[in-house]
């Protein structure tokens, strides 16, 4: 599985645009339609919440594909 790190810039980013940020989807409503599509796991369990707050520490998996979230830096 490839793995990739996302540093938030803030508190959270939601999780539709997480996909677009990382290049796993081409955009915010195909990003949607992954996890319509129940394509997308946090922290190993399936997310279907389009805008799920993902925050630092947690880690996206769709695809193949892993995202690690960490903390935005001070």
């Amino acid at each position: 599985m490839n793995t990739q790190e996302f540093t938030l810039r803030g508190e959270h980013v939601a999780l539709c645009d997480l996909l677009k940020l990382t290049g796993i989807a081409d955009s915010g409503g195909q990003g949607k339609l992954m996890i319509a599509n129940g394509e997308v796991s946090v922290d190993g369990k399936p997310e279907s919440r389009k805008t799920a707050k993902i925050r630092a520490g947690q880690t996206v998996t769709c695809l193949g594909q892993a995202v690690r979230v960490l903390p935005a830096e001070a």
